[in-house]
């Protein structure tokens, strides 16, 4: 029986794995990632580390989650260091917990290994800071992905009436609803907005609108796809570097 490192594989830039992160990996008997897990960090494996792709993959559906705890279990059983790479930090929308809680009703040993998460970097590479002096001091992140078609939503709309930076993770497919939901609580429909496409790569695009206007312009790019929300946008002309 071994042990499971569910690890943050950071934003997309290679270089922004940690340390601990890379350790792990050039020590792993088998390694479990996800789609949004850059492939080249695979490269650094071992000789003989078996791969398991558990990610969406063209027209594919991605696996339920209870299907990834049982493959994550499975491997334990089986190989004595186990990775579960996961894009950004396990901990932000990376269901992390859920994996652990799995792992631990069936005392398999495991530890946490944390990641950059996209929040934070994404918009950092596109020269937008979350909290900037004078401009807003607190960011909130926020699932983009929420389907309130399967229950009651548990995105609390009327808190977001503050200048609060806002960061929608994996919105892009419900970024029309995402705006008319903050104009409809009182957003002024001017409000900055921010769209960034493939963040921390080569291939990264920012797409800059207002509440009114940003679906239209940014509902064509390429996924994954980050939405940051707030007054900070405004500095992207100022601080842009990356993709410079």
């Amino acid at each position: 029986m071994g042990k499971v490192y569910l690890t943050g594989a950071g934003p997309g830039d290679i270089e922004l794995l940690t340390i601990k992160a890379l350790k792990v990996v050039q020590k792993a008997d088998v390694i479990i990632y996800d789609r949004l897990a850059n492939p080249e960090i695979l490269k650094e494996a071992k000789d003989r580390c078996e791969f398991v792709f558990v990610g969406k993959e063209d027209s594919h559906h991605t696996l339920p989650q209870e299907e990834i705890n049982e493959v994550i279990y499975q491997n334990a059983l089986k190989h004595e260091v186990v990775v579960r790479l996961k894009g950004g930090d396990p901990f932000v929308f990376g269901r992390g917990g859920e994996e652990g809680i799995y792992l631990k009703e069936r005392n398999i040993e495991f530890e946490f290994i944390p990641g950059i998460t996209s929040a934070v970097a994404v918009p950092e590479y596109a020269g937008i800071p979350v909290t900037h002096r004078g401009v807003t001091v607190s960011f909130r992140v926020v699932t983009g992905h929420e389907n309130p078609k399967k229950g009651k939503s548990q995105i609390p709309w009327e808190n977001y009436k503050s200048d609060d930076t806002i960061i929608f993770l994996m919105g892009l497919h419900r970024l029309e609803f995402i705006t008319k939901k903050l104009i409809e609580i009182g957003k002024p429909k001017d409000y900055p907005v921010a769209v960034i496409s493939r963040g921390t790569t080569k291939d990264e695009k920012t797409v800059i609108g207002t509440l009114s206007d940003i679906y239209e312009k940014a509902k064509d790019l390429p996924t994954p796809a980050l939405i940051v929300v707030g007054e900070v946008v405004k500095l992207h002309d100022k601080l842009s570097w990356w993709e410079k």
